[in-house]
């Protein structure tokens, strides 16, 4: 999944939340936050403190990896590929 905005940052943390089977005051436990907080991220809050994001995250099961964007002039250049987090959580869900 390529998350480009807080908004979609707050969808996936809900949809991972929810695939869980926690509410948002577990979470908030689990994660050393309010549930208060947990609510603004899932909406898309603009200026959520990354530290608290990266714990959340954490408490999910979900760690976070960044990739460069190719641009015609960067496609030169050798780079990692990128992985999309869909394709991984959906692998690990055929497994048995």
């Amino acid at each position: 999944m390529k998350i480009r905005t807080a908004a979609d940052l707050g969808a996936f943390i809900r949809e991972r939340r929810v695939k869980l089977g926690m509410d948002q005051s577990d979470l908030a436990e689990k994660a050393g936050t309010s549930r208060k907080w947990i609510v603004e991220v899932e909406q898309g809050k603009p200026r959520a403190e990354i530290g608290l994001v990266l714990r959340t995250l954490k408490t999910l099961g979900v760690s976070l990896d960044i990739a460069v964007e190719r641009t015609q002039k960067a496609s030169a250049v050798s780079e990692p590929g990128n992985v999309d987090i869909n394709n991984v959580l959906n692998s690990l869900k055929k497994r048995p």
